[in-house]
């Protein structure tokens, strides 16, 4: 599919100009690659550092899959995050992590943040830091040294194009958990799901995390605060 892409010197959001357009009559597909974001966003509301020299990006996207299954999109993004890091640095210091973040040596890189915008649209948001780390973080940050933006989108677009033609609107999504948890360094090991010390023992067929609490029967996870080891200080 071809996808068009719009780039912007500075917007308030990727996100935000992704709903405006559609409002306007947009239908995407369409990537917008903005310089500069002055008001970036994260999950739960967190705001996302957006100096320029990062790549700020969102691909407003026409999707027909079930209300149930978008929350799958934040895993096709991650994993086509982790296969255009590739490229750029060690393969080996690349991995995932429940729901959506994407750790170079072991501190986030990447911010992801999937919306929908209406029904049949979709907005995939994905920031990747490459000339510049966020400070002032609760956990540990990294860049793409040596990358550079218009590289590491020129990987990314046909990248996310491929995964979600394998996620086929959510009748993939066997393929995407697979290929999310060989991405994924802590499987099987220590972690906190809202302060509560555990095991991430893996991705459930609907993509919940498969949380294994030390004292408890094994459990799902839709939404929380999931820490492993790289998150305990900056």
């Amino acid at each position: 599919m071809d996808v068009k892409v719009l780039r912007l010197a500075t917007v308030d959001s990727t996100n935000l100009e992704a709903r405006r357009l559609a409002e306007g009559g947009e239908q995407g597909p369409l990537w917008i690659v903005a310089d500069e974001q002055t008001a970036g966003r994260g999950r739960l509301g967190r705001s996302w550092v957006s100096e320029p020299g990062n790549l700020y990006s969102t691909l407003l996207w026409p999707s027909s899959a079930p209300q149930g299954a978008l929350a799958q999109l934040s895993f096709v993004a991650a994993i086509a995050v982790h296969e255009t890091a590739t490229r750029f640095a060690n393969p080996s210091s690349i991995s995932l992590k429940w729901p959506n973040d994407c750790l170079l040596g072991g501190a986030k890189f990447c911010g992801i943040l999937a919306e929908v915008i209406r029904p049949g649209l979709v907005a995939i948001g994905i920031g990747i830091n490459i000339a510049h780390v966020p400070e002032g973080l609760p956990y540990k940050a990294a860049r793409l040294q040596g990358a550079g933006v218009d590289a590491v989108f020129q990987q990314l677009s046909p990248s996310l194009s491929h995964w979600l033609e394998i996620w086929r609107e959510g009748q993939g999504f066997a393929a995407i958990r697979k290929a999310w948890e060989e991405r994924c360094a802590h499987l099987g090991q220590p972690v906190t799901v809202d302060e509560l010390p555990g095991r991430f023992l893996g991705l459930a067929e609907d993509g919940a995390l498969v949380f294994a609490p030390e004292e408890g029967a094994p459990r799902r996870v839709y939404a929380g605060d999931v820490r492993v080891g790289y998150q305990a200080g900056p």
